[in-house]
């Protein structure tokens, strides 16, 4: 918790404090549109600052014992400078027409005290960085799950442990909080709109969130960090039943539907972004059946039979980055194999069924692999934490290796299902359009290419039948 609600700090903050001196540095022209721009951007920046920063500094600080301390002397003085420099903002924003249009030694002078107050909070949070903040009681303790993982080492699993049991990491919180916020505001925009948005499409948005918080800080993603077979539940969760919901509640759909356009015609905005992103070169190599196919199964022996994979497990950052590129890699596939988001280049059903059978196929390999292993693969990791109820590590291994072969085929057959139906409604609504499109020739009295050439037939047939006679 306290990496990634500093992570989440450091990023807000960067975003906050380079913005101010980026617009600082703009002409009159090109600050007209940035201000108002960069002023949701600092609204948000600032209250990321301030949670994420409130968050860490709770965890880290003994309040009762260290009240008196140098360092929470730096934090509330850090807070102080915070909550001056939202305050100047919130003044800046009032004025967004006259603050865009001034001139650029008249706007240098009237950020001048924001641009002091801001550089004395970076350098407060630089001090805090470098000063040792009093110790609890409880750490005092050494655990060494905790040095290593930054997760203090849970008691044996069971079932209501792993269910109910919740180490939040701030950082995958703040993203999901991020993404929920953002869906839920465009089902707002589409419903005061008079546009309708399926209710099932939410509900699939919900349970793949709610499947990466559980894998990432439910009990799930807390005891992943210590046992290479709960790490596989989790993998498989993040990387097939998660993407598939989000997949089928479109979110890039209604990111279309919902995102503001830009102001004039030099202006991209945000819509046009996503737009020249998905039509973008890079994504005509990656959404395609073949290409991710390589990123979805490919990566994983990549990640698993070199030492990237105890190199990333080493350290939560790693972890993080690893979670990640599971989560979209399994997007990704998912999108292209069974997605109802646009596509530049949607590829044939038989195609996708051929490239589901080849992953399935790629994905049993592997898990055999893993099963029929003789060495550990994680470089020492999982023995440095000296996990007392995990018992034999290559016999865990093996055991994660079934089950990823299990979690992994039954959502990748599911996909098999849905796309084979996918088909077939795809087969009836063409032989219904060109239904409508013979009856609407027919009644102008225009000839039909379909009917003049099974008139055609028919008098083929016939003429053969009259010759065999």
């Amino acid at each position: 918790m306290a990496i990634g609600s500093l992570a989440i700090h450091v990023i807000a903050l960067a975003l906050w404090v380079g913005g101010v001196f980026a617009v600082a540095l703009l002409n009159p022209a090109q600050r007209a549109l940035a201000v108002p721009r960069f002023s949701v951007l600092a609204l948000w920046a600032a209250i990321a600052v301030v949670i994420s920063g409130g968050v860490n500094a709770f965890i880290r600080l003994d309040f009762k014992g260290a009240w008196n301390s140098s360092y929470s002397y730096l934090v509330l003085g850090k807070i102080v400078l915070t909550v001056a420099l939202i305050f100047i903002g919130y003044l800046h924003r009032r004025n967004l027409v006259k603050l865009s249009e001034i001139s650029w030694p008249k706007f240098l002078q009237l950020i001048s005290a924001e641009v002091v107050i801001m550089t004395l909070t970076v350098f407060a949070g630089s001090w805090l960085s470098t000063t040792q903040p009093p110790i609890r009681e409880s750490d005092s303790v050494v655990d060494r799950a905790l040095s290593i993982v930054g997760v203090p080492m849970p008691v044996e699993p069971t079932w209501s442990r792993v269910l109910f049991s919740y180490e939040p990491d701030a950082f995958m919180i703040g993203l999901l909080i991020t993404a929920v916020a953002l869906y839920i505001k465009g089902v707002i925009v589409l419903t005061k709109r008079g546009d309708k948005w399926p209710v099932g499409r939410t509900i699939s948005f919900a349970i793949g969130i709610s499947a990466i918080d559980f894998a990432t800080s439910g009990g799930l993603g807390l005891y992943a960090h210590f046992s290479f077979s709960w790490h596989m539940v989790a993998h498989m969760s993040l990387g097939m039943i998660a993407p598939i919901a989000i997949v089928l509640s479109a979110p890039i759909t209604l990111a279309l539907r919902t995102l503001p356009q830009g102001r004039n015609k030099e202006e991209r905005g945000v819509r046009g972004t996503l737009l020249s992103v998905l039509h973008s070169r890079y994504s005509a190599i990656v959404v395609n059946p073949v290409g991710a196919l390589l990123i979805f199964d490919g990566s994983l022996f990549a990640m698993y039979f070199t030492p990237l994979f105890g190199n990333l497990m080493s350290n939560h950052a790693g972890h993080l980055l690893m979670n990640i590129h599971f989560l979209l890699a399994g997007f990704l596939f998912f999108h292209v194999i069974i997605g109802i988001d646009p596509n530049p280049k949607r590829p044939p059903f038989l195609l996708r069924i051929v490239t589901l059978l080849a992953a399935m196929s790629i994905h049993a390999f592997f898990s055999v692999a893993l099963m029929s292993a003789t060495t550990q693969i994680d470089g020492g990791y999982f023995a440095s934490l000296q996990i007392p109820w995990v018992g034999d590590l290559l016999v865990d291994q093996n055991k994660g290796g079934a089950i990823g072969w299990a979690m992994g085929e039954i959502p990748i057959l599911i996909a098999l299902v849905a796309t084979f139906i996918m088909w077939t409604r795809e087969d009836a609504r063409e032989a219904r359009r060109i239904d409508r499109t013979v009856e609407r020739m027919a009644a102008m009295g225009q000839p039909d290419d379909l009917a003049q050439y099974n008139k055609y037939l028919q008098e083929l047939a016939e003429r053969d039948r009259r010759s065999g006679n």
